[in-house]
């Protein structure tokens, strides 16, 4: 009896199993063709977007952290914090630094400006656009233009968090 009930649940599983492979096996063949055209080897254009949205949490990472926008459009980033700590313990801004700014440097000179909220006074110049500093369940809105194309990072300024929390804006023409 136990064998009889056995093969009731084992051989719709290996009748099933052989139809998968049978129906793989047809599948159509694409042919490569050398002389392919520029169309077709030209890589995909990136996306663009004018709004991003980027979230933050108390695992201290972005869900997001490459981006591709215009040259000279108007860019709205929303920052939301997700987490629930404070801002005092995991505090959350975005800063976008202009080209050619060593990130390194910058989170280093941030990580004791807590009375300005981890934006440093003397790298003000190295600053694109940025943030407030956000505790847990908060937003902020920022509107600013990238006006010469290449790449910016971005990073949370907050002290430690750098490490975990960095990226790219690039601007196109």
């Amino acid at each position: 009896m136990k064998k009889i009930f056995l093969m009731a649940f084992v051989l719709p599983l290996v009748f099933s199993c052989g139809k998968e492979e049978k129906s793989n096996a047809n599948t159509d063949i694409i042919e490569y063709n050398e002389t392919s055209t520029p169309e077709a080897s030209a890589p995909a254009a990136a996306q663009t977007t004018n709004h991003i949205v980027i979230k933050a949490n108390d695992d201290m990472t972005f869900d997001k952290t490459a981006f591709t926008v215009k040259v000279g459009e108007e860019i709205t980033l929303l920052l939301m914090n997700n987490g629930t700590m404070s801002k005092e313990a995991m505090g959350h801004n975005l800063v976008i630094l202009n080209q050619g700014v060593d990130i390194g440097d910058f989170a280093y000179a941030a990580s004791s400006e807590k009375d300005t909220d981890y934006i440093p006074k003397e790298k003000q110049a190295d600053i694109l656009a940025h943030t407030k500093l956000l505790g847990g369940k908060e937003n902020d809105q920022i509107k600013f233009k990238i006006e010469k194309a290449g790449d910016y990072q971005f990073l949370c300024s907050f002290p430690g968090h750098t490490a975990t929390m960095q990226g790219k804006i690039t601007a196109v023409n």
